[in-house]
């Protein structure tokens, strides 16, 4: 397999089609165009465990999106710190955010050669909007990074992001460990929003695992659904805003459900927190 359908655009330059990414496999199933082939097959094999793994994608995409307007709106901060931005879609961090306050800094950090060649551009769209590539798993290098320091004030609260990323974190720490040296950085008021994969402990555990399998297992190589408990663990004890952690279609929806959540709606869970 080549990862290159005919109808694919030519990969840029340092973009490997034959390898699937994170941000492509995001962008297909939100219906994107930045994607291969290969990403495009990730889909198809989690899709055989569980037809709706596109929701993964949109419901976590609407937690961000509902999550920023939820901050922008509430909050007085006007900093925003987006650990693996992905590739851009119709509803960016910064987008949401500087509709309300058009003077908010937002910084995107990722490091991922596909969001280098097809978003940074996009993302970079004014003069409060910057990008990092950064390592988002090695919080001393973000946050001793030139971009971040220089559009970033430190010594005010500034509202850290890692939506849909910790799940894709292989290295040999505990994921709470890395959002430690996030939090210990981070000045007092400062807010955290995380979500993730889980695996809810429920009927729907059996899925869960087996979307887990798929993507552990898939060129993609990453995808850990965690539990309840070892979500709350990433969040650091701060203290969290009501309705705490839970689904992501359960986090202050835009209204109610009008049929009830399928069975990959349960496998992904989020929530916002304040440092102190």
């Amino acid at each position: 397999m080549t990862g290159v359908a005919p109808s694919d655009p030519k990969p840029p330059v340092g973009v490997d089609p034959t390898r699937a990414s994170i941000a492509r496999v995001y962008d297909a199933a939100l219906n994107g165009k930045d994607n291969y082939e290969i990403d495009r097959e990730v889909l198809r094999q989690v899709s055989e465990v569980a037809p709706e793994v596109n929701d993964l994608a949109t419901d976590n995409r609407s937690f961000l999106i509902r999550a920023c307007r939820f901050l922008a709106g509430q909050t007085d901060l006007t900093q925003y710190l987006d650990c693996g931005s992905g590739l851009p879609t119709a509803e960016n961090t910064h987008q949401v955010v500087q509709r309300i306050n058009p003077d908010t800094a937002v910084v995107y950090v990722d490091n991922d050669p596909v969001v280098l060649a097809h978003g940074r551009a996009l993302l970079e769209e004014n003069e409060h909007t910057h990008f990092s590539a950064a390592d988002i798993f090695n919080p001393p290098e973000v946050l001793e990074d030139e971009v971040v320091c220089k559009h970033l004030d430190w010594t005010q609260p500034i509202v850290l992001l890692q939506v849909g990323t910790l799940h894709h974190y292989t290295g040999e720490h505990n994921p709470a460990d890395v959002m430690q040296q996030y939090i210990d950085a981070l000045p007092s008021g400062s807010y955290v929003a995380i979500s993730h994969f889980l695996d809810p402990q429920n009927q729907y555990s059996e899925v869960a695992r087996k979307m887990e399998e798929v993507f552990l297992h898939s060129p993609m190589g990453s995808g850990s659904f965690r539990t309840m408990a070892e979500l709350q663990e990433m969040f650091c004890e701060l203290e969290m805003i009501d309705p705490g952690l839970t689904l992501c279609a359960d986090w202050w929806p835009d209204g109610p459900h009008l049929k009830p959540l399928n069975q990959v709606q349960h496998c992904i869970a989020g929530g916002i927190a304040r440092k102190p």
